[in-house]
């Protein structure tokens, strides 16, 4: 599946984004810029969303600690 993005008003897709990439020696610096604005969105996209899962993974990590020590302690397994 290949994404399309709105850059600066054009639409652009991601594997237009890897062929700039692929060919940075020989693309104008627009090109380049409009490759680095895309990988800057993808990271805080991506920064944004892994500090999120990591909030929910502490959250369930926490629940079920609780749990598990209530379960213990009605079998008495302190």
């Amino acid at each position: 599946m290949v994404k399309k993005y709105n850059m600066d008003s054009k639409r652009i897709t991601s594997e237009e984004i890897l062929k700039i990439i692929s060919e940075r020696k020989d693309r104008s610096n627009k090109d380049l810029e409009i490759a680095m604005k895309y990988i800057k969105t993808d990271f805080e996209y991506t920064k944004e969303n892994l500090l999120k899962m990591s909030e929910h993974l502490d959250k369930l990590e926490n629940t079920y600690n609780v749990l598990l020590k209530e379960y213990k302690g009605r079998k008495g397994d302190r």
